[in-house]
């Protein structure tokens, strides 16, 4: 196994400033709306500069798009960890859940946030683009498992573009709820109706 190199002082400093305005602006998009909250506001909230937040983001709309792309990290990790011989519809699922855990896993904030992403256009056109991009890279490693051609091959992209609408409907689904459905069965329920396409043979 490659072990990786550890993260240099300067790259951990990074990531705990990006961390603490990416918290800060969640928070305050939650509270007060995505609309009525601006750069400065953000920047105020922490004690930096608006300068210092550019340096890391290049709008508020990218605070969103970091947190859309650690949840598409987490499913590619997941799918790509998955034992080889599992069904297709067992490995999406298993991703799928690493997603919908972080955001269940935070309560009351993350359901506010993913409420502000599914009902502000500007943001959710950029998690449908997100999804876009996740597709392709769950397709890639899918194929891979099932020794397919991910550029030619319909069924990975197919599969992983049918995971990610259960995605999709899991989070909707837990946000008209007010949070009270439990994801984790409502992932169960939704990979159970789309599991005999997933794992049809591909022809």
């Amino acid at each position: 196994m490659t072990t990786l190199p550890a993260p240099s002082l300067a790259e951990r400093k990074r990531r705990l400033v990006a961390d603490e305005l990416t918290g800060a602006a969640l928070r305050l998009f939650a509270e007060h709306g995505f609309d009525a909250v601006t750069v400065d506001d953000i920047a105020a909230s922490t004690g930096m500069s608006k300068r210092t937040f550019f340096r890391y983001f290049a709008s508020k709309e990218d605070v969103v798009v970091r947190f859309l792309t650690e949840l598409g990290g987490g499913m590619r990790a997941e799918l790509a960890a998955r034992p080889p011989g599992e069904p297709p519809s067992t490995a999406l699922r298993n991703a799928v859940r690493a997603a919908v855990d972080a955001c269940a896993g935070h309560s009351d904030r993350t359901l506010r946030v993913v409420r502000l992403i599914l009902g502000t256009p500007a943001l959710r056109a950029r998690f449908l683009e997100r999804q876009a991009q996740w597709r392709d890279e769950l397709a890639a490693v899918l194929a891979d498992r099932l020794g397919l051609d991910s550029a030619t091959g319909l069924h990975p992209r197919l599969a992983a573009g049918t995971a990610l609408a259960a995605f999709d409907v899991v989070l909707q689904q837990w946000s008209d709820s007010d949070g009270t459905a439990d994801p984790a069965d409502l992932t169960d329920q939704a990979f159970a109706t789309i599991a005999p396409a997933l794992d049809a043979s591909p022809r």
